[in-house]
């Protein structure tokens, strides 16, 4: 997924995903929206999601997410939603 530079949203919600969030996403700078709600994603937010200079939404809730919100979220200046309730 980490190659699809021209990706600009992306909606993977309540498709059984498990393990881990990929780092790769990080690469993704002209996303706007990513939304992988509605999981069973585990571990923690990679820092490498703070790379995505476009990102305005960013919807993470209902997985088995843990771990502390990575100061690197706060390079994305231009995100104005950000949904990481249900988490453990």
């Amino acid at each position: 997924l980490g190659n699809l530079a021209s990706v600009e949203d992306l909606f993977l919600d309540a498709n059984q995903l498990s393990g881990t969030i990929p780092s790769e996403l990080g690469n993704l700078t002209r996303l706007r929206e990513l939304s992988l709600r509605v999981n069973q994603l585990t571990g923690t937010i990679p820092p490498e999601l703070g790379n995505m200079a476009s990102l305005a939404r960013l919807n993470l809730f209902s997985n088995e997410l843990s771990g502390t919100i990575p100061s690197e979220l706060g390079n994305l200046a231009r995100l104005f939603r950000l949904h990481l309730n249900e988490n453990e």
